[in-house]
């Protein structure tokens, strides 16, 4: 069974910004190659379909070669979401199934969009891989960086973001229904290890994808329903128009720290 990487928004960071940022390090040879893909997927276990030059599945180290002609800048993290679809390269199969999984890498004349398959045994037990299918991009496809905010910017406008959000979220006390909200947000002053860039990025797009990695978690959980039918029809669409300007904030705050220009 497989399905789009929605779940990818629980994670700090998102996969694609992984693979955008590893990639990029390795292509401007800031990191050998040898460490990308373990650095792309952690603790999982990352296939590739429909690789250049490839006839099955393959693991996302015999698919990374296909990106070793490619500048830095030709590697690009996009973030769509239903009505921002900034960055894609128009519509098609890449530009769905990113907007469904909401990511994608744009590599030059290629695109790739994960996808989480789980898995169950005869036993019951239950695990998943992580499928990264390859579309070609049309040859007149627009630049993702043309419509990739700065990092300046776009910190600028995380930080109204996040205050009026934050100021809207007590208003409609959904701590009182999601209590593990007040850590998460207060993980937000003090970022872990997990959510950090490969060599080559400066202090501010660290700094801002950091923050923008915790947030994203943040805001998975803030969007989830709440356990026991803690909230009803009409605090749901409260909740869901106070979070929207901060998701967006923090989809473009990721995309500008990926996509910001690398220092030797």
């Amino acid at each position: 069974m497989s399905s789009p990487a929605t779940g990818a928004a629980t994670l700090a960071p998102r996969r694609s910004s992984r693979f955008v940022a590893w990639v990029r390090a390795w292509r401007a040879g800031l990191v050998p190659f040898d460490e990308v893909a373990d650095e792309i997927a952690g603790d999982e276990e990352h296939l590739v379909a429909d690789a250049p030059g490839t006839w099955t599945d393959v693991s996302l180290r015999e698919a990374l070669p296909s990106l070793a002609k490619l500048s830095p800048d030709e590697i690009r993290l996009v973030l769509p979401a239903p009505g921002d679809p900034r960055g894609l390269p128009g519509p098609g199969a890449f530009a769905g199934a990113a907007l469904l999984a909401g990511e994608a890498v744009v590599a030059s004349g290629l695109g790739f969009v994960p996808e989480v398959r789980t898995h169950t045994s005869g036993s019951g037990m239950t695990w998943e891989t992580v499928l990264w299918r390859v579309h070609a991009l049309p040859a007149d496809a627009p630049k993702a960086s043309l419509t990739t905010p700065g990092a300046a910017e776009a910190e600028a406008e995380l930080a109204a973001a996040l205050a009026e959000t934050t100021a809207a979220l007590t208003r409609l006390d959904v701590a009182q229904w999601r209590p593990e909200l007040a850590g998460a947000l207060a993980a937000l002053r003090r970022p872990d290890g997990g959510t950090d860039l490969p060599p080559g990025f400066d202090p501010r797009s660290r700094r801002l994808f950091a923050r923008a990695a915790v947030l994203d978690r943040v805001l998975a959980l803030a969007g989830e329903s709440a356990p026991g039918g803690a909230v009803n029809t009409y605090e749901a669409q409260q909740r869901d128009a106070a979070l929207r300007p901060l998701t967006t904030a923090c989809r473009q705050a990721l995309v500008a720290a990926c996509n910001a220009p690398l220092r030797p």
